[in-house]
């Protein structure tokens, strides 16, 4: 028996002992000018359409480390819909959260939003990438940057130097 056949079979027997949430698919998150100027998280409208997550917790990163923090008390949560948007900051007293950092103009960032499915085909978490830009007037725009980059990247990238 070929050795490459020896290995593939325990690994295959042993995904398939493991949870189903082990096999938790994550979503696209949107990233909004909120109330304020600065970003606002939600899921994407596509995927509001498999259902409304239970909204668990949200973290900001840099690359490196978190910038911003917020996550609901146990046993408490709310449905996230499309219409709804978590501000930068979390404003939110209620809400245990970490003080947010000042987002730098051309810095890519992370955004992650842990959640409870709310359907079956809903995910677990939500992700997407984001960058502030400066126009020329002093007014902040958020540019959600795609799995493809493109033309937001190159507009990120000109507002870090």
């Amino acid at each position: 028996m070929p050795i490459a056949f020896r290995i593939r079979v325990p690994i295959l027997l042993l995904y398939a002992t493991l949870p189903v949430h082990t096999y938790a698919r994550v979503g696209e998150a949107e990233v909004r000018k909120g109330p304020r100027g600065g970003p606002c998280f939600t899921i994407a409208a596509r995927e509001a359409r498999l259902g409304a997550p239970d909204f668990q917790a949200i973290a900001v990163w840099d690359g490196t480390r978190p910038v911003w923090k917020m996550a609901m008390p146990k046993g408490h949560t709310f449905p996230l819909t499309y219409g709804m948007c978590v501000p930068y900051g979390g404003r939110v007293a209620a809400l245990p959260r970490t003080a947010s950092t000042a987002l730098s103009p051309g810095r890519v960032y992370n955004v992650r939003i842990d959640a409870r499915a709310g359907g079956a085909r809903a995910a677990s978490a939500y992700e997407a990438r984001f960058c502030v830009a400066r126009r020329e007037d002093g007014s902040a725009v958020v540019h959600q940057i795609g799995s493809g980059g493109g033309r937001h990247t190159v507009e990120c990238a000109a507002q870090g130097e």
